[in-house]
């Protein structure tokens, strides 16, 4: 008996250190930051057994068996809706700004497919704003209306939203509408997705959170679109969820969310129409390909109206681009860079390109709510305060509220909007997007919202950064050990 308790625990040693070995090799053998590898080997060494599991749920990404082959069987028309809408030389940019064009080769390069020109294109910079101008464009649309969040939450404007939308289904509308499981979890628990079937809307809960699959697919990848599609003519995108912020979090201690969005009209929705096609098609296995622009969705004249490429990421999209995208456009920087975002965790090549362009002459901000509803987040984000104050960056807390809105000002010409953090999830995992614009008049009108922000924050200097408490640098070191895989 003694012998048989000998060769079961030397078996189970073995096996053991199979295991971690195996589990090893793979994380080496995937090609992702340093960092982020370092976290995980330290996590698999530090609790064996639970950094496996929680490598195996988190580590890598499982989109899942039927979503990976919906991707494959798509990707052929995919490839075949570019070539026709390459043929369609009237709606393509020829030039673009100085600032602008290595951002708009690199998209070209990686997307297929070049900056769109003769697009109108407004700034929406309060909720209140953005939801009554849905609420409007629903009402006048005669085709069809899809939409993509994250959050979607009943309260206030949003049911002024939902109401327009069951009467455009109930008048023959198409309405296709795509919510994530996890971030709408609460609304999935109320009559409201019931309500827009029973109406005709094909609402669609998306990455479904199911634990029975926890190691078939990775759970916190997520939905984190916004994108709203009328008419196959008219679109929004930006940072704002399906919420009115007055009746959103209201006990999570933070304020009121800040957002913005943008209202675009021409040949962008097109392309912004082929990234909702593939999602929704991942999906649900069905088919919506969005039809060719025409010779009459040039609302501004060819040559004057804004030029916009639209930039997507997650499984099936170029991997990187979205931070390969920020870091062309920090560089390209010579006068003024602004950025604003809730969550600020970059990885190092991105905080080295930030540090650098301050060192290098530029003016750069970056505003950040003083609060925020993620506790890791918040001090991780800290972690990064003294390598970009001694760089010269000038930080800004926002004291009104938690500010949500994600922006990019480079030299008041090209702006960038959408729904990516600047942090690792957005950059590396989830389905995000974000819409570059090359104009001048765009950019006042961005940097005109960001220096409203500027004046509700308070700007943090270097000299108060260094008497922080002692406690509070080892809590940033703790969290900030974990900044690659928030």
């Amino acid at each position: 008996m003694t012998t048989f308790y000998t060769v079961l625990s030397w078996l189970t040693f073995f096996f053991y250190w199979l295991l971690i070995a195996g589990v090893t090799f793979r994380v080496l053998m995937h090609r992702r930051p340093v960092t982020s590898t370092m976290t995980w080997l330290l996590i698999i060494y530090i609790l064996p057994l639970v950094g496996v599991i929680a490598y195996f749920a988190f580590g890598e990404l499982h989109l899942g068996k039927r979503r990976v082959e919906h991707a494959k069987q798509m990707w052929p028309s995919v490839v075949a809706w570019l070539e026709d809408l390459r043929k369609c030389k009237h709606i393509f940019a020829t030039s673009t700004s100085d600032v602008a064009t290595p951002l708009f080769q690199l998209t070209a390069k990686r997307q297929g497919i070049k900056g769109v020109k003769g697009n109108k294109i407004e700034l929406l910079t309060t909720c209140e704003d953005s939801l009554n101008s849905i609420t409007r464009d629903i009402n006048n649309a005669r085709d069809n209306i899809e939409m993509v969040f994250y959050i979607w939450q009943s309260g206030g404007l949003v049911d002024e939203v939902t109401d327009a939308l069951i009467r455009a289904a109930k008048r023959g509308v198409k309405c296709r509408i795509m919510v994530d499981s996890a971030g709408s979890w609460n609304f999935f628990r109320t009559n409201g997705p019931n309500a827009m079937r029973a109406a005709g809307i094909e609402f669609v809960e998306s990455l479904h959170v199911n634990l029975f699959r926890f190691f078939l697919r990775r759970m916190d990848l997520r939905q984190h679109r916004k994108i709203v599609l009328i008419d196959n003519y008219i679109s929004y995108t930006g940072s704002m969820n399906m919420v009115d912020p007055r009746y959103f979090k209201q006990d999570s201690g933070v304020g009121q969310w800040i957002d913005i969005m943008v209202r675009m009209e021409g040949p962008v929705s097109t392309t912004l129409g082929m990234i909702y096609a593939f999602d929704w098609e991942m999906e649900t296995g069905e088919r919506h390909l969005p039809p060719p622009p025409d010779d009459n969705i040039m609302p501004c004249e060819q040559e004057s109206g804004h030029t916009t490429q639209v930039i997507a990421s997650g499984p099936g999209f170029p991997d990187e681009l979205i931070q390969q995208s920020l870091i062309t456009a920090i560089y390209s920087a010579r006068k003024e860079l602004v950025l604003t975002t809730p969550y600020f965790v970059p990885s190092d090549d991105l905080a080295h390109a930030i540090s650098t362009a301050a060192m290098r002459g530029v003016n750069v901000s970056i505003i950040v709510p003083r609060s925020n509803d993620s506790f890791l987040v918040r001090w991780a984000s800290r972690s990064f305060f003294t390598e970009m104050l001694e760089s010269g960056v000038k930080i800004f807390q926002f004291e009104d509220g938690l500010l949500h809105t994600k922006s990019v000002m480079v030299d008041g010409q090209l702006s960038m909007v959408g729904s990516v953090n600047l942090d690792m999830r957005s950059l590396w995992l989830n389905f995000e997007i974000t819409v570059v614009i090359d104009d001048e008049g765009f950019g006042s009108d961005l940097s005109i919202v960001q220096y409203d922000y500027i004046a509700r924050s308070t700007e943090l200097t270097i000299n108060e950064w260094e008497k922080r408490p002692f406690l509070n640098r080892v809590l940033e070191r703790i969290c900030y050990f974990f900044s690659p895989l928030l």
